[in-house]
């Protein structure tokens, strides 16, 4: 058996970075030329440790931003003014977009518009709780204010 680093995920073999043992003839003739994976040599492990240790502390770094947003998010009172009639309809709605770009004014964080949890557009002056789908399957509640534009 050979040793070999993986360039890519390979299902029957694991994860991209890791060393696995595979025969040799496997390696040439299959998982080299697919740029699957290389030969492991001191140097490659070396540096397949470096881009797993990277790799760790990157997805811990987004895990603490994407904690400190979801805190900032909870904690934040969007108010959007928008045209109505008197019975309190608006006269258009309010997406997703607009949301985002509220909270982009508000707080400073660039946020995709699909990341916007809502069924349907907000049609109806009020206060409406909007959820949030941040990584990693965390959600934020944002307390959205729809009030008549005068």
């Amino acid at each position: 058996m050979t040793q070999a680093i993986l360039l890519e995920d390979v299902e029957s073999l694991g994860q991209r970075g890791e060393p696995v043992d595979v025969s040799p003839g496997y390696l040439r003739n299959y998982l080299i030329p697919r740029r699957l994976a290389a030969p492991a040599t001191p140097g490659a492990l070396e540096e397949a440790q470096r881009r797993k240790a990277a790799a760790e502390k990157a997805q811990k770094a987004r895990a603490e931003r994407e904690e400190k947003a979801a805190s900032l998010l909870s904690k934040t009172v969007l108010t959007i003014h928008q045209r109505a009639g008197e019975d309190g309809k608006l006269f258009g709605s309010v997406g997703a977009k607009e949301i985002v770009d509220a909270i982009d004014e508000a707080r400073g964080l660039r946020l995709d518009r699909r990341q916007i949890q809502l069924e349907q557009p907000i049609r109806e002056i009020g206060t409406h709780m909007v959820e949030i789908e941040l990584a990693d399957g965390k959600t934020a509640a944002v307390k959205t204010i729809i009030a008549e534009e005068k």
